[in-house]
C-alpha cells in the first residue's frame, strides 16, 4: 500500500485539513445558529474548489521536482487522476446532497440549525472514509480480483439508479429511521440546537440527533458506492484520500448551494447513473484495456455538463404525475 507521494505531502495535507476543519468550527461558533444564504455559500464553494485545486497543483509541483526521474515522468498524468477523482467525489456528493436534503425537510430541520448538522456529518464521514479507503487499498494490493469486485458493484449500482432516478424516496418507510425510533424516544419539538431534551422529567432525544443519526447512516451507504469509484481512476492511496477528503469539505458549502437550484437539476441523477456505469465497466476491463484518464476525465465532466444543461433547459418533474412545464 505505498504511494508516490514524498512523505511532507502526507503531513501536508493532514495539517490542511486539521486547519481547514478548526476555521470552519470557529466560523460556525462565531455566527451561531442563522440560516446560511446563497452568495454566503457560494463564496464558501469557491474557496474550497480553489483550496483543492492549489493542492492539486502542490502535488503535481512535488512529484515534477521529485528525486527520481521516474515519479517526476509521472507528474501530469497523477495531477489528471487527482482532478478526475476530485471529480467523481464531487458530482457523486451531488446524490447525497439531494437525500440530506429530503431529510432534512422530512423532519422539519430550521435552516438555521442545518450546518452544524452538516458539519457533524463532514467529520464523520472523513474518519469513515479514511478508514475505508486504507482498507480498501490493502485489499486490492493484497487481491486484484477485488477491483472485479468493486466493478460489478457500480455497474449494478449505476443501473439501480437510473431505474431509481425521477421517483421520489419514502423516507417514512426507511428500515433505519423505523430503527432509531424504536431505540429511542424521541421528541416531536426541536429545542435549539440541542441534541437532548428533557419532556416530563426524562431525559429524550430530540429530532436534531435523529437528523444526525440519519445523515451518518446515508453517508456510509453512499460511501460503499463512491469509494469504489475512485480506485478506477488510480490504486495510488493517497490520490484516493486526498481527492475524496478535499470533496467532502466542501460538501457543506454545497449542500446549500444546490438546496436553493435542486429543482433545475431534476435529471442529474440520470447522468451519475451513467458515471458509475462507465467506471464499473472500466474497472472490469482493466485487465483487458485500461481507458487512459484523460479520456476519464472527459467523459465524467461531459456527461454532468449535458444533465446539468439538459436539466435546465427542461421542466422539473412535478409529483409522480410525471407531468412537466416549460422552465422560467
Amino acid at each position: 500500500m505505498s504511494s508516490i507521494a514524498p512523505a511532507w505531502l502526507w503531513g501536508f495535507f493532514v495539517l490542511s485539513v486539521l486547519v481547514a476543519l478548526f476555521i470552519d468550527f470557529v466560523v460556525l461558533k462565531k455566527q451561531g445558529a442563522h440560516e446560511v444564504t446563497v452568495p454566503e455559500a457560494v463564496r464558501w464553494s469557491i474557496i474550497w474548489v480553489a483550496l483543492s485545486l492549489a493542492f492539486n497543483a502542490l502535488f503535481w509541483w512535488a512529484l515534477k521536482n521529485h528525486a527520481d526521474p521516474a515519479v517526476a515522468a509521472t507528474a501530469d498524468i497523477r495531477a489528471f487522476e487527482f482532478l478526475t477523482g476530485y471529480l467523481i467525489e464531487k458530482s457523486l456528493a451531488v446524490d447525497n446532497i439531494f437525500v440530506f436534503l429530503m431529510i432534512f425537510t422530512f423532519f422539519a430541520v430550521p435552516p438555521a440549525y442545518q450546518k452544524r448538522v452538516l458539519m457533524i456529518g463532514i467529520i464523520g464521514a472523513i474518519v469513515l472514509r479514511t478508514v475505508m479507503i486504507l482498507v480498501g487499498s490493502w485489499l486490492i494490493a493484497q487481491f486484484h480480483w477485488v477491483l472485479y469486485l468493486f466493478g460489478a458493484f457500480l455497474l449494478l449500482t449505476g443501473i439501480k439508479m437510473w431505474w431509481a432516478a425521477g421517483k421520489e424516496p419514502e423516507l417514512e418507510s426507511n428500515p433505519a429511521l423505523k430503527l432509531l425510533r424504536k431505540i429511542m424516544p424521541v421528541s416531536k419539538n426541536f429545542d435549539g440546537e440541542k441534541f437532548w431534551t428533557i419532556e416530563n422529567g426524562k431525559r429524550i432525544a430530540t429530532p436534531l440527533l435523529m437528523v444526525v443519526a440519519l445523515v451518518g447512516i446515508t453517508d456510509v451507504i453512499f460511501a460503499v458506492d463512491s469509494i469504489p469509484a475512485i480506485f478506477a481512476i488510480t490504486d495510488d492511496p493517497f490520490i484516493v484520500l486526498t481527492s475524496n477528503i478535499f470533496a467532502i469539505l466542501g460538501l457543506r458549502a454545497m449542500f446549500f448551494l444546490l438546496a436553493a437550484v435542486a429543482a433545475k437539476f431534476h435529471l442529474l441523477s440520470y447522468g451519475l447513473a451513467v458515471i458509475l456505469v462507465f467506471i464499473g465497466t472500466k474497472m472490469l476491463l482493466i485487465d483487458v484495456y485500461k481507458i487512459p484518464v484523460l479520456v476519464s476525465l472527459g467523459v465524467v465532466v461531459g456527461v454532468l455538463a449535458i444533465t446539468m444543461v439538459w436539466s435546465v433547459r427542461t421542466a422539473p418533474r412535478i409529483g409522480n404525475s410525471g407531468r412537466s412545464d416549460a422552465s422560467a
